[in-house]
């Protein structure tokens, strides 16, 4: 079969990666097209178009984007109509997915959206499209399935959170400090400021305010490939680092984190890292969202667990006097041992045997 496939930030990235693996272990006859980043090429098949070119943070950069939004839009119905698949996948990436999804439903498509839409913390008006284009919609949080069920009175199916088994299969490198001229001999502090270009913009230079108060540590940037390097070319520390697509290696030997609100947060739980999670934007998008937005909490593990477990510093709260007072806090033994505590709820709430494998073999039969 034909399958075509949009993933339009790293996470659809990871998640798109592994469901192409199964995929083509269970149709060996598969031809896959898709929209992703390096994680889905390496899985094989036709890159159409990479993830740096499609991720825009926040209202306002949307709305400054809208040209090269809507050319995505009309080159991608282009480019379905002539490979003419068998089955479309979307993953998350909802703004752009659900109004391809909703065309491609009227072209006589067959639509599976992997990762919901978060309908659930705002646009909730989007069920009328998802109801109507939707053949099969995957959910990857607990509540969500009893959400679309009792709210929306909708079939969806929960085989787990693919970020566990992504986890879970990641080989532990011992030498991963030394390997990459990182001494060993401080706490790291992992900075996870995102994988877009507004968001790296935006959060770095306020998490690097912190450094020359903290001899002690030693901090490491995440860093992604998908973007301008020179976003990383920044005032010098002598306890300052950056790697590259090594997020996992990183938060196995880290001490805390600091990170821009989004799947990262989730990642430092299941890998029992204290974190502190932030997020910043435009003022003109902030307002909107506080207007849209219906939930409490930005950060997936006080989303999930339902309570105040992470410090969130959003907006005008993320600045260094605010960073600097929660990072002491964040940096005490008995703070980290509430958090890590609270972090093993998360695990078994979402862990489920072969959830990749059980979404690809529901798309494919």
């Amino acid at each position: 079969m034909k399958y075509y496939i949009i993933a339009g930030e790293a996470s659809g990235d990871l998640y798109g990666s592994r469901l192409i693996t199964e995929i083509k272990s269970l149709d060996k006859n598969a031809e896959i097209r898709f929209w992703g980043g390096d994680k889905m090429i390496l899985s094989g098949g036709t890159n159409v178009k990479h993830i740096s070119e499609l991720a825009f943070m926040g209202f306002y950069e949307v709305i400054k984007n809208l040209d090269k939004i809507f050319s995505n839009i009309s080159f991608c119905k282009k480019d379905i109509l002539a490979f003419n698949p068998d089955k479309i996948i979307y993953i998350d990436y909802p703004g752009f997915n659900l109004r391809i999804c909703d065309w491609a439903k009227k072209k006589g498509f067959n639509n599976y959206f992997y990762i919901s839409p978060q309908i659930w913390a705002w646009k909730e008006g989007r069920i009328k499209k998802i109801k109507r284009s939707v053949d099969k919609l995957y959910v990857i949080f607990p509540f969500e399935k009893k959400y679309y069920n009792e709210k929306h009175n909708m079939d969806t199916f929960y085989f787990g959170h693919p970020l566990i088994e992504a986890i879970s299969s990641h080989k532990i490198n011992n030498s991963f400090l030394s390997e990459n001229n990182i001494p060993n001999n401080k706490p790291v502090i992992a900075f996870l400021p995102g994988s877009r270009t507004q968001e790296i913009k935006t959060m770095l230079p306020i998490f690097l305010s912190i450094i020359s108060d903290y001899p002690n540590y030693n901090f490491v940037i995440a860093g992604v490939n998908n973007v301008d390097p020179k976003l990383y070319n920044l005032t010098a520390y002598s306890n300052l680092f950056i790697i590259y697509n090594k997020t996992y290696d990183l938060l196995t030997n880290s001490f805390a984190a600091i990170v821009t609100s989004g799947t990262a947060s989730l990642e430092c739980s299941l890998f029992k890292v204290p974190q502190l999670v932030c997020y910043k934007t435009s003022f003109v998008s902030f307002l909107i969202g506080k207007l849209f937005v219906k939930i409490r909490h930005i950060s997936l593990v006080n989303i999930i667990l339902e309570k105040d477990i992470i410090k969130e510093l959003i907006q005008d709260d993320l600045n260094k006097k605010n960073l600097t007072y929660e990072f002491n806090k964040l940096c005490k033994e008995e703070k980290r041992l509430k958090i890590i505590q609270e972090y093993s709820k998360i695990y078994d709430l979402l862990s489920v045997k072969d959830t990749t494998k059980k979404i690809a073999s529901s798309i494919f039969s």
